[in-house]
């Protein structure tokens, strides 16, 4: 595997290479200790392991039943309505769907995070205005400074991940609902939760009841993840039934297999034990951050999804760190070069048992400090002299204003005489050169506000924090501004650049955490959002 690992990450359409791929090339018909996909190791048990295996031969001879009587299955156990409810083959089934149905124009998403949140819409045309989390606040998002930008941009549907994949980062639900309140004149806004179940910060965190009752929200929920099932490929999503109707009326006959059905019927006999896989990974995340957060150089961020973001010591590349542990310590984790809004000094480490991270925390020992001729770190390093993670977005933002049109032609095509077009500046929402390719590379600029200035560059002055702003009202300034759809290719009246984005984390009035409430104490079936007794 040594003189292929490279090429099998280059060869894949996706971030990493299956784990079939990769257990074809070990060679020995076993696959590396897997902290790359998020998966539950602790559901299902054996004895469903062991019941799907003995009635595989029936599984895969014959058809399953309707998607109807799946989803009635499921809902009779989460305790929701079939009517809101659509289950799909997978979460990106049903994100490929609210794309082609109810997407008409433009999509406001914070990154990084999941990357068919961005790269879907794209595909068929559709302009995402993209978000940048400030590696300086730790990825947090800040609900505020975000319907700020929906509003400036113009933006008819917004998403938002709780938790952020690949973060961790949270949001609590009281906030959620505030700002689907103040989003209430979008088209769309969605919640993908396909990871809360892992979360602990409140004892009801999802939002599923409010979607129900409003009539532009959907949420989004995954079972692969929380059921340590990724290769049956189900998942549902929850909305009044009239938009949860017409996505459900456009899916595909039989498009939920064999395996999802006999899954989903086995369910309500073993909730007591996947009760306890949730409450035995959010006890290894605290105890794996704990071991990781003690190496020299790494810093882990806070997650309440079951991964864990860590930045790399300086001086450590990604692709290297992944390509070494994976060939020497057949170990696989998620390096985030390649997701929009991160950098290669980035890995998603997924939540395993103890006996696991021991052999990681091991891995990352002798890469990262072994021998000095061999080590992925020359030095450790100190301070903060890294480039920022956001700062691929940051110029793909800048130089297109967020339309996927250089400025010029932007320009040139809203009728504006060359003469008055703003000049290329650094930091002032510009196209800005790539840093040069050294490490560590220089800290990102400082932001600044954008203003008329002479073409002759300037230095930026020094940063003013900006004045906390209260949600905008639900009737936005850029619809009145700017009446009908934008044209394709043209920024939203009212855009902001990258160098407004930026440095805009900061505290919002009314968004106080909520307190935590500790474990769940279910040891029955946990309802929708996988906390609590279902009665």
């Amino acid at each position: 595997m040594a003189d292929n690992v490279t090429s099998l990450f280059r060869s894949t359409a996706a971030h990493s290479p299956s784990m079939a791929a990769l257990t074809r090339e070990g060679g020995d018909g076993a696959g590396p200790v897997d902290f790359c996909i998020p998966c539950n190791p602790y559901f299902p048990t054996p004895e469903m392991f062991q019941d799907m295996g003995a009635r595989l031969r029936d599984i895969i001879t014959y058809y399953p039943s309707s998607a109807d009587t799946i989803t009635a299955e499921l809902c009779s156990l989460l305790q929701l309505p079939p009517q809101c409810v659509a289950m799909g083959n997978g979460s990106t089934e049903l994100i490929t769907w609210i794309d082609h149905l109810l997407v008409r124009e433009s999509l406001a998403i914070p990154v990084p995070t999941f990357g068919r949140w961005t790269d879907q819409p794209m595909e068929t045309g559709k302009r995402v205005d993209m978000f940048p989390l400030q590696e300086s606040s730790g990825f947090a998002l800040d609900l505020a400074q975000y319907a700020e930008f929906i509003r400036a941009r113009g933006t008819r549907v917004a998403v938002i991940c709780n938790p952020n994949n690949p973060d961790g980062g949270y949001l609590h639900k009281h906030a959620l609902v505030q700002f689907m309140d103040a989003m209430a004149d979008l088209d769309l806004v969605i919640v993908d939760e396909s990871f809360l179940e892992f979360a602990d910060a409140e004892q009801d965190p999802s939002v599923v009841q409010e979607a129900m009752l409003r009539p532009n929200v959907i949420v989004l929920r995954s079972l692969g993840k929380n059921f340590g099932l990724h290769g049956i490929r189900f998942g549902y999503l929850v909305a009044n039934p009239a938009l949860a109707g017409m996505v459900r009326s456009m899916l595909p006959k039989w498009n939920l297999n064999a395996f999802a059905e006999h899954v989903v019927f086995m369910l309500k006999n073993h909730g007591a034990e996947y009760a306890q896989s949730l409450h035995q990974v959010r006890k290894d995340r605290l105890d794996m951050a704990s071991q990781l957060s003690a190496l020299p150089g790494l810093t882990v961020y806070p997650s309440q999804g079951n991964f864990l973001f860590v930045r790399l010591p300086v001086g450590a590349e990604g692709t290297v760190v992944r390509d070494r542990l994976l060939t020497e310590h057949r170990i696989l984790v998620r390096e985030c070069g390649n997701k929009i809004g991160s950098s290669s000094r980035f890995l998603r480490l997924v939540v395993r048992p103890q006996v696991d991270v021991r052999r990681l925390v091991s891995g990352l020992e002798q890469v990262l400090y072994g021998s000095r001729r061999g080590a992925a770190v020359p030095e450790l390093a100190t301070g903060n002299n890294y480039s920022s993670g956001t700062a691929a977005v940051d110029r793909l933002v800048s130089s297109t204003n967020g339309s996927g049109m250089p400025l010029a032609a932007q320009a040139m095509a809203a009728g504006v005489p060359a003469a008055a077009q703003p000049q290329a500046m650094p930091g002032a929402g510009m196209p800005m050169p790539a840093p040069a390719p050294v490490a560590p590379a220089p800290v990102a600029p400082a932001p600044m506000a954008p203003a008329p200035m002479a073409p002759a560059p300037m230095p930026a002055p020094a940063p003013v924090a900006p004045a906390p702003m209260p949600f905008p009202s639900p009737v936005a300034p850029a619809a009145a501004m700017a009446p009908g759809p934008t044209p394709p290719g043209m920024p939203a009246r009212g855009g902001l650049t990258a160098a407004q984005v930026r440095g805009t984390t900061g505290p919002a009035p009314g968004l106080t955490p909520a307190p935590a409430t500790g474990w769940p104490n279910s040891q029955s079936w946990p309802n929708a959002a996988g906390m609590g007794q279902t009665g």
